[in-house]
């Protein structure tokens, strides 16, 4: 399979709900509050702006995060998703709703109870690095703990085990002028795991990166992850990433949600034409997986494919025996579907019409 559009199989207790974002509305300006009434009533982001001199940053906001899941916020430019994020840890404070921990509201926590959340609780990585340049490398990723007041022989026991993690042992002494984007990222990331913080926030972590390096980076995020099973809220603008590491994935425009779903949902089911022109790009053979169109069955005739095959793999795989379908087995080698090469082809094909919206927004 290939590595870049393949979803992975995360462990993830879907019952219980690690982040609750609930009614979240954020409007810049001076008189915020006495305009939410504006906002209830359906007024646009752009009269807001135009006619009242505010900016509507976000609006009803509903996202729950389960527990070891990778929830992607996705969005272009000015859509919301970096305010969003800093909701979570409270660097930006809503006009009105609520944001859920672990069942204990953000908004009412006293600055000591935030200061300690910051600190062991949710770590962020940011997308300029945010290295102190007069560290080195294991200075930077010991900070976290330096502030956490633990004791010297433990930070450099767990600063070294981080940086050996990232690939990024013997650079222990070096300071983050003598490191390449990707490395220096790297640092960040290992800075943020130290803490051993349950949340990891990660703001267009890797969206400063070469294209290659950037691939290599959601690799080894992806790697950790299947080891480590932190609850991650990933910020990025690209669609080919959201779809490679989201369990789950929210699209954001002006402000508001306008689809959340799987990978598999949204390519296969996009919500209007602003999110089909996101999508119709996309390489379909590579993202959708067999259960996306499988049919239920239990008859063990054709070649086996489990659930989470590209279709890419699984076309060849048929053709190459000379198959018209196949069976699909669950992660116990039991048949629970079938699948046929016709419904496949019609699958990867791209969708007819599509609107010319997103192209001049």
């Amino acid at each position: 399979m290939g590595a870049g559009f393949k979803h992975i199989e995360r462990v993830q207790a879907v019952s219980e709900q690690k982040i609750q974002i609930k009614n979240l509305y954020k409007i810049f300006g001076n008189d915020a509050e006495n305009v939410m009434d504006l906002v209830n009533d359906g007024i646009s982001k752009q009269e807001l702006l135009e006619n009242h001199g505010h900016v509507l940053g976000l609006r009803n906001i509903n996202i729950d995060v389960p527990e070891k899941c990778i929830r992607v916020i996705m969005g272009l430019s000015g859509s919301g998703k970096s305010t969003l994020i800093r909701h979570i840890n409270r660097l930006i404070e809503p006009t009105s709703g609520q944001v859920l921990v672990g069942g204990e509201d953000v908004l009412m926590m006293s600055d000591e109870e935030l200061k300690n959340f910051r600190r062991s609780k949710a770590s962020m990585v940011f997308q300029k690095f945010a290295l102190l340049p007069h560290r080195t490398v294991i200075e930077n990723v010991g900070y976290g703990l330096q502030i956490q007041k633990v004791s010297e022989t433990e930070i450099n026991k767990r600063s070294q085990h981080w940086i050996d993690r990232v690939g990024l042992t013997g650079f222990e002494d070096h300071y983050p002028a003598q490191l390449s984007g990707g490395m220096q990222q790297r640092v960040g990331l290992a800075r943020a795991l130290a803490t051993d913080a349950e949340i990891l926030l990660m703001d267009e972590a890797f969206s400063a990166l070469d294209p290659l390096i950037r691939t290599d980076m959601q690799g080894i995020l992806l790697g950790l992850q299947e080891e480590l099973h932190k609850t991650i809220v990933f910020i990025t603008h690209d669609l080919d990433e959201a779809l490679r590491i989201g369990d789950e994935i929210s699209i954001l425009r002006d402000g508001e949600v306008v689809q959340q779903g799987t990978s598999q949902e949204i390519v296969m089911n996009p919500s209007d034409d602003y999110i089909a022109d996101f999508i119709k790009d996309v390489n379909r053979a590579r993202v959708l997986e067999v259960r996306s169109i499988m049919e239920p069955s239990k008859t063990d005739r054709g070649p086996r494919l489990d659930l989470t095959t590209p279709l890419e793999d699984a076309m060849g795989k048929l053709s190459e025996l000379g198959e018209t379908s196949g069976c699909v087995v669950d992660d116990k080698g039991h048949v629970i579907g079938k699948i046929e090469l016709s419904a496949a082809i019609s699958a990867i094909k791209r969708p007819e019409k599509t609107s010319d919206e997103l192209r001049y927004r």
